[in-house]
């Protein structure tokens, strides 16, 4: 099961950087790119967000390009576990 759902546009340079940083970091994560399916913008409408990328990892939210918020969400999940 991935541990990200990462809502991307096709075109986004920040949603490049971030898929490329979680798979460096070996971590699985799941593209929805709201360019490609209208039923994943509509998701990201639905999470309050206009603007992407958006991570969401567990309960936690991370706007924009941000690996800190990243480490902490994926630590909190393992934690959880």
């Amino acid at each position: 099961m991935a541990q990200a759902i990462v809502y991307s546009s096709t075109n986004c340079g920040f949603c490049k950087q971030l898929k490329g940083y979680l798979e460096e970091q070996n971590i699985s994560y799941e593209e929805r790119n709201i360019d490609e399916n209208e039923a994943y913008r509509e998701e990201l409408a639905r999470l309050g967000m206009m603007s992407v990328p958006l991570t969401v990892i567990g309960e936690k939210q991370i706007l924009g390009f941000n690996p800190n918020r990243i480490k902490k969400a994926l630590a909190a999940l393992e934690a959880a576990e």
